[in-house]
């Protein structure tokens, strides 16, 4: 019997590994096409001046999506459409879908239009000194001041909203139904539109008099409609089809709603972190692009693997939370944890030694400045010690979502807030340690030290995780890791400063992706020897594929 379930297990965790490779393979073209968008801005726009603009404009509605779309509706609704399908029938869990998307529209173009009305005030909120400057005339395009091109652009970006919620419930229904690729994909198609119809606004909006940053704005736009629309087919096939039904007073909307309330906190620590830190950092002409600049560069790996480990694990943690299969669901997130922990740890050691370089080959060009890499290499080095917390605060808090439990998420989300504001106030204001460091410092410790009580409480309230299980495995990472970022430090010494310099693109190529090969490999050879199981999950996940095709 032990053997049996044991082979069971072993199948669940080949399973979440399989799904989670399929979701990292996607989530990686689309952090590479927003890459690239943000090198396109980079190049195109100078720090001080249209970047500033746009980032800050943009920042303001990707908070509510962050907060509505990816952090809340994406949860609530795949805990309440699993129970629901399981205890009431696909007939029941279609037409809840049908009235949370009917739902999320009325609330949401409420939304939309308060903040298209009130985005003057948001902006004067959150710019600060900076974005008082008067515009050159290389940059006015009939705009005086930062601030005004600023509330330009943050209303014609606050539709996007709207879709991007709605590709969220869309995603939601699709990873319950075990579909993760196309979600996955469906963000690489706002990441590609957005670049696209970008760059070329750039031109077309220019010639016609309008500022050349309407064309990112529209691009945000078109993008967010494209991310909704390619899940649509998908949704058909897995059996959806739209009703306009709405209540407010069915149980199970009322439920969705009773996790979205305070869950809106539950979940925000991260984002909400990052809208009170633009108000500490608006002070400075560059620290807004820089902090966008590296926070980008660090989203590629937490994407890849982070946010694809906490995607395919959450639909399994709700099933067997609903089914009370706690062992089960201990099983499922202590393997998620050990999974994450065998991928973004050397990520995290990998992006620290090599961020200024890695800044370099992707920003410094056109508008973006020798200074700017050095800076946006520094905030991305701090940035790389929250890889790992970021990824654990992502899963630990599907756990809770799993169980319908916000009530701790809340709270401690919100002492991680006050946490996080506190310390941007002794290093910024009382200029302890005046510098964009300090603020993504505040926000790497705050978020770590989210994940690591919520993952203690959800011990509590579970039983043993086999966190203890966990500390030799932990310790072969660290070695594994270690190693590698010594071979990967060695290598870009040797490249850099004895064969070929960090002056024009092949150089700077050379620079980047050779220590990453030497260490990928040093990695492999010394999770062999070390004998990371996780490891060899992964790797039989590429035979499999190679094997079929």
């Amino acid at each position: 019997m032990e053997e049996n379930e044991s082979k069971s297990t072993q199948e669940q965790n080949q399973e979440v590994t399989r799904a989670a490779g399929i979701v990292s393979l996607a989530v990686m073209g689309s952090r590479l096409l927003g890459l690239a968008r943000e090198i396109a801005i980079f190049y195109y726009f100078p720090t001080k001046l249209g970047a500033g603009a746009f980032h800050l404009a943009f920042r303001i509605p990707n908070f509510l999506r962050d907060m509505f779309g990816e952090g809340i509706l994406s949860k609530a609704f795949i805990t309440t459409f699993v129970a629901t399908e399981a205890e009431d029938g696909e007939e029941a869990a279609w037409n809840l879908t049908n009235r949370i998307f009917n739902l999320t529209c009325i609330i949401l173009l409420g939304i939309i239009l308060l903040g298209i009305f009130f985005a003057p005030n948001i902006v004067d909120l959150l710019a600060r000194d900076d974005f008082d400057e008067i515009l050159n005339s290389s940059e006015h395009y009939g705009f005086d001041t930062k601030v005004e091109l600023t509330i330009y652009l943050t209303q014609l970006m606050f539709p996007y909203l709207l879709f991007v919620s709605l590709a969220a419930i869309a995603m939601g229904l699709l990873n319950s139904k075990g579909r993760f690729g196309i979600p996955a994909c469906a963000s690489s198609f706002f990441n590609l539109s957005s670049l696209i119809i970008g760059v070329g606004g750039y031109y077309l909006f220019r010639r016609y008099g309008m500022h050349p940053t309407t064309g990112m704005a529209a691009g945000v736009l078109v993008g967010g409609i494209a991310q909704f629309l390619i899940q649509v087919p998908s949704m058909y096939r897995v059996g959806f089809r739209y009703q306009p039904l709405l209540s407010f007073r069915d149980p199970r909307v009322l439920e969705v709603l009773r996790l979205i309330g305070p869950a809106i906190l539950g979940v925000a620590a991260v984002p909400i972190n990052q809208l009170t830190n633009t108000w500490f950092i608006t002070s400075e002409d560059e620290w807004l692009p820089w902090m966008q600049g590296a926070y980008r560069i660090m989203h590629l790996p937490l994407g890849i693997f982070g946010v694809a480990i906490s995607t395919v694990a959450l639909p399994q943690l709700a099933k067997y939370a609903n089914a009370g299969e706690t062992e089960q669901f201990r099983n499922a997130l202590s393997y998620a944890l050990r999974l994450m922990l065998t991928v973004i740890l050397p990520a995290s050691i990998g992006l620290m030694v090599l961020s200024e370089p890695i800044c370099r080959l992707l920003y410094e060009r056109g508008a973006f400045s020798e200074a700017d890499t050095i800076e946006t290499g520094r905030v991305l080095f701090v940035y790389a010690f929250g890889l790992c917390g970021f990824s654990a605060l992502k899963i630990v808090t599907d756990g809770f979502y799993a169980h319908k439990d916000i009530r701790a998420p809340v709270i401690v989300s919100l002492c991680g807030v006050a946490l996080n504001i506190c310390l941007n106030y002794f290093f910024i204001f009382r200029e302890y340690f005046f510098d964009p460091r300090a603020v993504v410092f505040s926000t790497v410790f705050t978020g770590t030290l989210n994940g690591g009580i919520l993952l203690m409480l959800l011990r509590r309230n579970v039983g043993r995780l086999g966190l203890w299980s966990m500390a030799p495995l932990t310790l072969k990472i660290l070695i594994a890791s270690a190693i590698m970022g010594i071979v990967c430090w060695l290598t870009h010494g040797i490249i850099e400063n004895d064969l070929l310099g960090n002056v024009g693109t092949g150089p700077r190529i050379v620079n980047v992706f050779a220590p990453i090969g030497f260490s990928l490999l040093t990695l492999a050879v010394m999770y062999k020897l070390l004998k990371v199981t996780e490891f060899d999950d992964i790797l039989n996940i590429f035979k499999r594929k190679i094997h079929k095709q």
